[in-house]
């Protein structure tokens, strides 16, 4: 089984190994094969001097930081001093070098992490697929092995969970507006938390919606999950360890549900059985206000609007050089009024209320974090309406913890052997530590044999 970052980290502190010897194994990973679209830019010459930096101070009897010199990816939307940050595009190519690390770059440098390189990504962070035309799409590495047919990795975050996937690093800084985290973690069989949005900062990260996005990871454990969120957010976690049977869960059936792919729902039906058989009180009920979600985002949503804003001006002379799928997506927030922004605004309050007094018995929700498996590449890049209908798919189910202003952590809850399929963990906002919490222990209970 692959070791997790603070499993690393141990062997690290022990004197197994060293920061410098993982990171070598590391950038082997990310020159190889299966990440040959993995990446934009690369940082090797910092990477290693940051691992060695942290080996010499540890050996001087400093303590060793949290991330350990281990290897952390960026994606290609957060700015990294001295590198042109371009969000998976052509369009920013000739923009300056950032003067400045963003926040949660400086964060995780704090925090000892030596940084690889600018991961690709969907052009502009718009869509949960992950198709790339500008840079080459990365193939879902944790598919390869069933079957050899190239799937797609998810997105918007796809090089960056790729690399987290194939040992090419050990977490992955990237964002969620409406899934970017959890959809590819989903399907490559990783952690991908999103938490409250408000608690990591976005500054100095090109933006999608100003509303919605989310600064987070993608990591290959719960524990790490916790550790990152510790970091980017700067504060601590308070973790219970309550027994799985203490918490009061519930199964929300209204569009969550829906148009299951079997391979999911057979994972998520033996997930619930796993879990109810070692305890858990799981609830099934109706949620009828995520139906209403359609609704009040039938004028574009706040992606559309908010990207709209930013990309206007240079959609209007540069269109050409824009993923066409992608400059669709943003131009439907052209048509939005004023007043279309302004009672998206209003309602969208009065659906979280509405969300909370509907589920306030419950400590967490559970759902599959995406209706599908990895559908395959060629098929999404033949036509626009298999593009579109498959991202809708993948959007559904998490981006309403996106208009929640909510957490959920997608954990892998499929077979070993079988198509990667995510449990999503998810409450309303400030719940984070409790959706950590109980996901550490959901996690417990799938590793449990029996």
């Amino acid at each position: 089984m692959t070791p997790d970052l603070m499993a690393l980290r141990a062997q690290i502190s022990g004197g197994r190994t060293t920061a410098a010897q993982s990171l070598d194994a590391s950038l082997a990973a990310s020159h190889a094969d299966a990440n040959r679209h993995s990446f934009i830019r690369r940082f090797d010459p910092s990477a290693l001097a940051a691992a060695r930096a942290v080996d010499a101070q540890f050996a001087a009897g400093a303590p060793l930081p949290p991330l350990a010199g281990l290897a952390v990816s960026v994606k290609d939307l957060f700015d990294v001093r001295g590198h042109t940050t371009t969000a998976g595009s052509t369009v920013l190519a000739d923009e300056p070098p950032a003067v400045a690390d963003c926040p949660a770059v400086t964060r995780l440098r704090r925090a000892g992490a030596a940084l690889i390189g600018h991961t690709n990504m969907t052009e502009f962070a718009f869509s949960g697929v992950g198709i790339n035309p500008h840079h080459g799409t990365p193939p879902n590495p944790a598919t390869a092995a069933i079957d050899p047919t190239p799937r797609i990795p998810g997105g918007s975050t796809s090089g960056g969970a790729v690399s987290v996937a194939t040992g090419a690093a050990w977490a992955a800084l990237g964002s969620d507006t409406g899934g970017s985290i959890r959809i590819p973690a989903a399907l490559q069989g990783l952690v991908g938390f999103k938490n409250t949005a408000r608690l990591t900062p976005a500054e100095g990260a090109i933006p999608l919606s100003t509303t919605l996005d989310t600064v987070c990871a993608v990591t290959r454990s719960v524990r790490d999950a916790a550790l990152l969120h510790e970091l980017l957010a700067d504060r601590e976690v308070h973790l219970s360890g309550r027994p799985l049977a203490s918490w009061r869960l519930a199964v929300p059936a209204t569009t969550l549900l829906d148009a299951l792919d079997p391979a999911v729902a057979a994972a998520f039906e033996r997930t619930l059985a796993t879990l109810r058989s070692q305890g858990a009180q799981i609830e099934d009920i109706a949620l009828p206000e995520i139906a209403s979600l359609a609704g009040i985002q039938a004028t574009g949503g706040f992606s559309a609007a908010e990207s709209w804003a930013w990309h206007r001006t240079r959609l209007a002379t540069r269109q050409a050089d824009y993923d066409p799928r992608v400059a669709a997506r943003i131009r439907r927030g052209e048509s939005m009024s004023a007043a279309d922004y302004v009672d998206l605004l209003r309602a969208r309050q009065a659906w979280i209320a509405a969300m909370a007094r509907a589920t306030r018995r419950f400590d967490a929700l559970l759902s599959p974090t995406v209706p599908i498996v990895a559908p395959p590449i060629a098929g999404l890049l033949a036509t626009d309406d298999a593009f579109f209908a498959a991202n809708a798919l993948l959007l559904r189910n998490p981006s309403v913890v996106n208009m929640l202003d909510g957490c959920a952590l997608s954990l892998p809850c499929h077979r070993p052997g079988d198509m990667p399929v995510g449990l999503m963990v998810w409450s309303g906002a400030m719940a984070d530590d409790t959706v950590l919490d109980v996901s550490l222990a959901v996690e417990s209970a799938l590793a449990t044999p029996g």
